[in-house]
Parts: C-alpha cells; structure tokens; sequence
C-alpha cells in the first residue's frame, strides 16, 4: 500500500481475538505504518491481546473499565506518559446480556438497558471527551455500529437501541469536535463471525441470509472494514465527518430478498 499511517498514533478499544473487528481494523492500520495502543477489559482479555498487540510491534497495553471514570482517566495518563499526542481512536466496545438477546424486545429489564445503553454508547462519548485533548492538531474517532440501529432485526433488541443512540451521538460528537478538526464517524458492518456477534440468538441464521441476499453476494471481512477505517483515520478522510458507512456487500439497499431467495 501507501504507508497512510507512517507517523500517526492509535488507540485500539476492544479487541478480543483474532476474530474481532477490532483486531482486522488494528492489522489494517499497522500495515499501513500506524503506532498502536490496546485497551482490554480484565486480566483473561490481556492474555489474548498481548500476543497480538506484540504482532504488530506494541508493547501500550492498558487495562480499562469503560464504566469508570477513575480507569479512564488512568489510561488515558498511561498514554500521555507516553505519547505527546493521539491521531486516532478506533471504539470497538459494546456489551448486553445475552440472556436478552433472544426473543422479545419488550421484556428488555431496567438494569441491561441502562448496562447496555453505557458501555455501548456513553462510552464513546466519555472516550471522546478524553482522547480530543490530546488531539492538538485534528484527528479521528471511530466506533461501531450495526444495521439494527435503524431497522428491526431479530433478536438485537436493545443492542439497537443502544446502536441508534450511538449513531447519533457520533453526529452530535462530529459537530462539536468539527472546529477542532477532529472527525467522528461511524462503520456499520454486516453480520460476522465474531465472539461478539455469536452472542446474538439465530446469529448464524442472519450471517447466511446476509450472505445470500447482499447485491455482492458477500458479508463483510476483516480486510474491508480494516480498509474503511484506514481510509477514515488517514488523512484522505480529513474532510470525512459524521458519517454512517457501511460495509455490508450493499445489504443496506435492498427492500426485499433476492428472488431467488423468496
């Protein structure tokens, strides 16, 4: 490729395996010159991203509990010890119990909704509050979301509603950092075959019916999501800013199955 990230500096948030799209976005960036830093959650989480943050020459790895503020602002001191600055934040994190990801959206409980809705969206914007300090000359913000923002999706259920508020948070994140050129999007990929994906009931069911209706006849990979995000935390995306993309084989534009699927 072109070396897009020779020179520019990133955090990583979420990584939970080889699988994760996390871990595709960070590849991406490291074959294209990026520094990196890993954030995980607790001590089993470390254990897997070690190997991989070493694969791509990173030894930043910090260990975050989004819904605290005192471990937030621990990691990010970590980074200002070492960094004078920060380019990118890639914000690969959102969690729901799985025991509500079956069934009826209707029987959300109190308590994983406001539990999802935090780590899934606020995080975000507690993230960005932070990292947009150190971020003197401009940089990039990018989270996750998933089509089931806006349209139903069996069993995704609160996740959805936590992916819509997220979606608009990375609008109203891009309006405020704007001045400061700090861009905000959002990558909206189509199912995948992730740790976090498995915990969705008929995961696997969603994953072939995607696959077999997309106009490209295709879900997304690790490569073209890693590609997209490389494409928005270069400086090809410096005019790039509170955008929805979405990699999904075109998944998004159709009304209906493809014929031969009705």
């Amino acid at each position: 490729m072109a070396d897009l990230m020779v020179g520019k500096r990133g955090l990583v948030m979420g990584v939970a395996n080889e699988r994760s799209i996390a871990w595709g976005i960070a590849a991406a960036l490291a074959a294209e010159g990026a520094e990196l830093a890993f954030s995980y959650q607790g001590e089993a989480f470390g254990k897997r991203v070690q190997p991989l943050a070493a694969s791509v020459g990173s030894d930043l790895l910090v260990d975050v509990d989004v819904t605290g503020d005192a471990s937030l602002d621990a990691c990010f001191a970590t980074l200002k010890d070492r960094w004078e600055s920060l380019d990118f934040v890639i914000h690969a994190i959102a969690y729901s119990d799985k025991n509500e990801l079956t069934g009826r959206f209707i029987n959300t409980s109190r308590e994983n909704f406001l539990t999802s809705l935090t780590i899934s969206c606020f995080s975000f914007i507690d993230v960005a509050r932070r990292a947009s300090t150190m971020m003197p000359e401009g940089g990039s913000l990018v989270t996750l979301t998933y089509a089931g923002s806006n349209r139903v999706t069996p069993n995704y259920n609160v996740m959805g509603v936590a992916k819509a508020a997220l979606e608009s948070a990375t609008r109203y994140l891009a309006n405020d950092l704007g001045p400061q050129k700090i861009r905000v999007n959002a990558i909206s990929p189509g199912p995948m075959k992730t740790l976090a994906g498995a915990a969705i009931g008929g995961a696997r069911a969603t994953f072939r019916h995607t696959e077999a209706n997309a106009p490209m006849r295709a879900n997304a990979t690790l490569e073209t999501i890693g590609g997209t995000a490389v494409y928005l935390c270069s400086d090809y995306g410096a005019c790039t800013t509170g955008e929805i993309i979405r990699v999904d084989g075109g998944f998004h534009v159709l009304g209906m199955p493809q014929p031969e699927n009705l």
